[in-house]
């Protein structure tokens, strides 16, 4: 994974636990690097070790780190100059959602090693679709349920999501039931 993924892990620990934790988290997940860079790409096994040295130090389940993983990516990558790009993506939830494919096509311009999960929505309603996910990492499903939230933060509506299908329980792809609200 690049850079811009481990320093999103990085603020996000440092926020929930100050610099002494981030730095426990770093030593227990054996990552010698003082820094990442940004545009840089990062053995995933980096990433993998973070997130379970942070579920480890933050006393959470490593399912529980990828979702506040992905809601803080959402914000995060907003601020790091990504935000036109993300604009660019729709001004609803459900145009963000239907142009993932192509925001990560885009993004790959930029970052050539870049190897994005693949989404394609199904069952597109008013305020409801069927969100399937389809990546080359295992266990990375978490993070969309995160990622979830932190769009509808975004784009100002209440986002309820069903994981109806795991990869890991032996569907071929993971499928989520998004369905969203304007706030009461």
């Amino acid at each position: 994974m690049y850079g811009l993924v481990n320093k999103a892990v990085e603020e996000m620990a440092r926020a929930a636990s100050g610099d002494e934790g981030w730095e426990r988290i770093r030593r227990r997940a054996e990552v010698e690097e003082q820094a990442f860079i940004g545009m840089t790409a990062y053995p995933d096994d980096i990433t993998y070790r973070l997130v379970g040295a942070a579920s480890a130090e933050l006393g959470i389940s490593p399912e529980e780190v990828l979702v506040a993983f992905g809601e803080h990516w959402v914000r995060y990558t907003a601020e790091q100059g990504w935000g036109p790009v993300l604009a660019s993506a729709g001004d609803t939830l459900p145009e963000f959602l239907l142009g993932l494919d192509a925001l990560h096509a885009r993004v790959r311009l930029m970052m050539p090693a870049l190897r994005p999960p693949s989404f394609r929505c199904t069952d597109v309603q008013e305020t409801s679709l069927v969100l399937h996910y389809y990546s080359p990492r295992d266990g990375m499903a978490p993070m969309v349920l995160g990622l979830l939230r932190g769009l509808g933060v975004r784009f100002g509506v209440d986002v309820e999501t069903v994981h109806a299908a795991v990869k890991e329980q032996g569907a071929d792809h993971d499928e989520f039931l998004v369905t969203w609200h304007d706030p009461a």
